[in-house]
């Protein structure tokens, strides 16, 4: 089997593995903040995943985001098609801009310590459901993801800690909110440094280091093992490279600029 067709498989595999736990209804505290309180404790911090009482990041102002792609940068995405992504009805390329729908979008690609630069824009229009407010995420591999939502303060609606924009999704939180306002263009700086194992056996977790508008929002953090949703789980050995996914909810958010340096 091809080595691309065999890393494309398996994070497909890892993605229906990591299914988040049944749905639940969202509790609001006093504070205005949805999120659980019948979630498992996280290990390394006396917060339940999605915690609503885990304290927010306070809002700050960003920095310019746009960065041309260096010259040794594998160019996932430069406006002119999605020829570096496996093939999804739900996305396209709209006047250069790639437009986000239902749907997984994978990188035919792997890549394992990396680093990533990205820009998005999450929809001015208001979505059904609150928690579908620009939501959607970079794949680390497939298994980590760092959410894109759109969090800005002015929205009356508070989404839990852990799901905020930039957040490690459902562990940690960033350590800021440098989101802008809807409609505007905003960037990840991603630096990434995958798992190691041997055999079956996790020799050295995964760590990751985010900008989120220039802003630094996760320092060389801990992944503590796959992200989910209103769940915890353990590392699973895999390939030393997978694929870089970008996770569609039904929101149109937008990308371009989407390049990777493999470390």
């Amino acid at each position: 089997m091809h080595y691309t067709s065999f890393c494309t498989k398996f994070l497909l595999l890892a993605i229906l593995s990591c299914m988040s736990l049944p749905a639940a209804e969202l509790v609001e505290n006093k504070q205005g903040v949805q999120g659980y309180q019948d979630t498992p404790y996280l290990s390394w911090i006396n917060y339940r995943v999605h915690d609503n009482s885990r304290p927010k990041p306070t809002h700050v102002d960003s920095l310019p985001i746009t960065t041309p792609p260096p010259t040794d940068a594998v160019v996932l995405f430069d406006g002119s098609s999605m020829e570096r992504w496996n093939p999804i009805e739900t996305w396209a390329v709209k006047h250069g801009i790639l437009v986000a729908q239902k749907g997984v979008l994978v990188s035919k690609e792997s890549f394992g310590d990396s680093q990533i630069h990205l820009e998005f824009k999450v929809p001015t229009e208001k979505s059904i459901k609150f928690t579908d407010r620009g939501n959607n995420g970079v794949g680390l591999m497939g298994f980590c993801e760092i959410q894109i939502f759109d969090s800005h303060p002015m929205h009356k609606e508070k989404l839990y800690a852990d799901g905020q924009c930039a957040s490690i999704y459902g562990q940690t939180p960033p350590l800021v909110n440098a989101c802008r306002k809807p409609g505007e263009w905003q960037s990840f700086d991603i630096t990434f440094t995958a798992p190691v194992f041997e055999g079956e056996r996790l020799v050295s977790p995964a760590y990751v280091t985010v900008y989120h508008n220039g802003l630094l929002v996760q320092n060389h953090e801990k992944i503590w093992g796959p992200t989910l949703h209103r769940g915890i789980a353990p590392y699973k050995t895999h390939p030393s490279e997978l694929p870089i996914t970008l996770k569609g909810h039904d929101s149109k958010v937008e990308f371009r600029n989407i390049w990777v340096r493999p470390l």
